[in-house]
């Protein structure tokens, strides 16, 4: 059940990916997410070339289910990890925050699918256009670096849905069950999950982190950087400066001065969760207990069959 173009796209079992997120996504929780029948993703936008073969490998020894790697278009080390994933014959590599027609016709070449995280209807379409095999629809109420149209997923999903003639995957605000079934319906071949995944035992992030995540509620996350590039973090105090400082005015420049580099690691690794930037989406709300990673994927899959049957329960 719950099979889709996207389980036979990838060679998976079940219609689920786990974010690459930065700082977090290495081999223990891509190889256990995979394991599980999800397509578990190397967070390769926080990975030097030498440190993603090496975590290549390491998934390798953990599962022998397809797995994929995140490669930021804009990332200094991109072309290096696109070769790397073309040696080692990843299976899927999720391209984001460019335009993916720099390496998709490589990675067609070598055999791999190509998957596009997109935050707009146009640029759903530009990544079609430029040959992807399916588009990650992503909302606003994601966790980490959003689109500036700020469109939220229930809005974006059907609309993409329509304009592409290629599977899309929603993403945003899906934690459960519940959020599953919702985006099939609203036409997505499958999801992508991030915060949930987050919060799991084989997530790699200081204990501080995720408690920070686990304690966040409905209202407990931010947009900062609308100048730059919204993102949605946890609210502390970092937070609470780049805001004071954009509603005074601030040129993207000095918030990039004050920002600095290496905000998102601190609070990851360091568990500096005033200081850094802790990303999570708006669903943080339902993650109440760390999981094993696997465990989200089986309560996903079975909850989602008692929704489906409470659907059909229902009469006009």
């Amino acid at each position: 059940m719950f099979k889709t173009e996207i389980c036979d796209l990838f060679g998976i079992r079940y219609p689920i990916i786990q974010g690459g997120m930065v700082w977090v996504s290495y081999h223990e929780l891509c190889a256990a997410v995979s394991e599980a029948g999800g397509l578990g993703i190397l967070a390769g936008g926080s990975m030097v070339p030498d440190q993603l073969k090496e975590e290549i490998r390491l998934v390798r020894q953990r599962t022998e289910k397809p797995f994929g790697i995140n490669v930021p278009i804009v990332y200094p080390h991109s072309e290096e990890l696109v070769r790397i994933a073309i040696q080692e014959k990843v299976n899927v590599v999720a391209t984001s925050a460019g335009n993916p027609k720099r390496f998709t016709p490589r990675l067609h070449e070598a055999g791999i699918k190509v998957m596009h995280v997109s935050p707009s209807v146009a640029l759903a379409v530009k990544a079609a256009q430029a040959g992807v095999d399916a588009i990650v629809a992503e909302g606003i109420e994601a966790g980490g670096h959003d689109g500036y149209e700020e469109i939220t997923t229930m809005a974006l999903v059907p609309q993409v849905v329509d304009r592409v003639g290629i599977p899309v995957i929603a993403a945003g605000g899906i934690a459960d069950s519940r959020g599953f079934v919702a985006a099939l319906a609203l036409g997505a071949k499958g999801v992508q999950i991030g915060t949930r995944f987050a919060a799991t035992h084989e997530a790699r992030g200081h204990a501080r982190f995720k408690e920070s995540i686990l304690k966040a509620d409905d209202t407990g996350t931010v947009i900062t950087g609308r100048t730059l590039g919204p993102t949605r973090c946890v609210k502390n105090k970092l937070t609470g400066q780049i805001i004071e400082m954009e509603r005074q005015g601030a040129t993207p420049e000095a918030l990039l001065k004050f920002i600095g580099f290496g905000r998102s690691q601190r609070a990851s690794e360091l568990g500096e969760v005033e200081e850094g930037t802790i990303y999570c989406g708006q669903i943080a709300g339902l993650c109440s207990a760390l999981k094993p990673a696997g465990e989200i994927v089986s309560e996903i899959i079975e909850g989602a069959q008692t929704v489906m049957r409470h659907l059909n329960e229902i009469r006009s």
